[in-house]
């Protein structure tokens, strides 16, 4: 009797060739510490981004907090406020809260659980804000014009937590490089991985060089050279002391050469990685039919998960998980309702994040998955799980 496989939410991202390529460079003697794998990494994502300019960091989490850190230390933001995606993650919203935002959530749009349009208009006519940051959830795009014009008429910067979405696209662009700035994760669970890391893109110049300087200490020496003289000449820093000088409060972001190689490693395979998705989550749709599905303005969705409602998520995740097929809730639903936000904050009622903070749950969507396994993952879903 064949024993079945268990099927997870994630399962090797990086595949034993890319590790034994890994061992061979390490024991050639190459730096492991940030160096040329990094620029060589962060020039060939931004070419498949279409983006002019990537910066890579330690994590998905810092790249949010990169991006944020920079356009306040820009002089980018006229005001404190800040509005966020009520459907998101905590690094999605504790870098705005750590840097002393006023943070208002936004309820999820009923189908694309992105922003919701008429929340988000609400929020800006009462009290306009000066930073927008979205979630585009598990790959789905919500409309990013109407988002754009919204952002434009109350002077507001975009930017776009693209952790779950690497290789969507609205309109021909990747989500991610429509905003001021996009971030990105490569955590072990997502698309493509290097153990721990993540990516800002930017088409920003003046913020690229800023994120730089932030994301090393505040020092000034992965800038342009023109820009270093600059620095050191305002302030009056000579030659000895310039490599050790920190001209703004940064942090220390930064990632590992011996990471960056597996990111080059990993892009080699997106596209394939990013079109398997989409055909799981169109298998998904059709096995299912009974139970909502996400939607949105998406072109190219390069599917994170398969989210949906149901009744009963305790049941439905024994049933399941007993079958050796693994389960979540939907991101982690309702920010609002978590320990962390409610400790300074009042309690927060969002209807439609509400429901997926209730009754979201997401199935597993990865290039190592095929048809078979979509069909066994929705048969044992469907057996007991009860759409609402």
């Amino acid at each position: 009797m064949s024993v079945l496989r268990p099927i997870r939410l994630a399962e090797e991202t990086i595949a034993q060739n890319e590790l034994e390529a890994l061992s061979e460079w390490m024991l050639a003697g190459n730096r492991l510490t940030k160096a040329e794998q990094t620029l060589a990494f962060e020039e060939e994502f931004a070419t498949w981004m279409g983006s002019r300019h990537a910066v890579y960091v330690n994590s998905g989490s810092s790249a949010n907090l990169l991006m944020i850190a920079a356009l306040k230390e820009a002089g980018r933001l006229r005001n404190n406020k800040a509005i966020a995606a009520g459907v998101s993650w905590v690094t999605t919203v504790s870098p705005l809260l750590q840097l002393g935002f006023d943070v208002r959530l936004c309820d999820c749009d009923p189908n694309s659980l992105g922003i919701d349009l008429n929340h988000l208009e609400d929020l800006c006519r009462t009290d306009p804000p000066s930073l927008l940051i979205l979630v585009h959830v598990l790959g789905h795009s919500g409309d990013m014009d109407a988002i754009r014009d919204i952002c434009q008429r109350y002077d507001i910067e975009l930017l776009e937590d693209s952790c779950e979405a690497l290789g969507s696209t609205y309109k021909g662009r990747k989500l991610g490089s429509i905003g001021t700035a996009g971030s990105f994760s490569f955590y072990y669970g997502h698309h493509i991985s290097t153990i721990e890391g993540g990516m800002v893109v930017t088409d920003d110049s003046d913020l690229h060089q800023l994120m730089l300087s932030l994301r090393s200490h505040g020092w000034s020496r992965d800038l342009r050279p023109d820009l270093r003289k600059s620095l050191a000449d305002e302030n009056g820093i000579d030659e000895f002391k310039n490599l050790y000088t920190f001209y703004h409060a940064g942090y220390n972001l930064r990632s590992t050469d011996l990471q960056a190689f597996l990111g080059r490693s990993q892009l080699k395979k997106l596209d394939h990685i990013v079109e398997r998705r989409r055909i799981n989550f169109e298998l998904y749709r059709k096995a299912l039919p009974d139970f909502f599905c996400q939607s949105g303005d998406t072109e190219v969705l390069s599917s994170f998960a398969y989210g949906t409602f149901i009744e009963n998520r305790l049941e439905t995740y024994k049933h399941i998980n007993a079958l050796d097929i693994e389960c979540r809730p939907l991101i982690c639903g309702n920010i609002a309702r978590h320990p962390f936000w409610l400790r300074d904050h009042s309690q927060l009622a969002l209807q439609n994040a509400d429901k997926v903070h209730d009754y979201g749950i997401y199935l597993p969507n990865h290039h190592n998955l095929n048809e078979a396994d979509i069909a066994r993952v929705a048969e044992a879903f469907s057996a007991v799980a009860r759409p609402c």
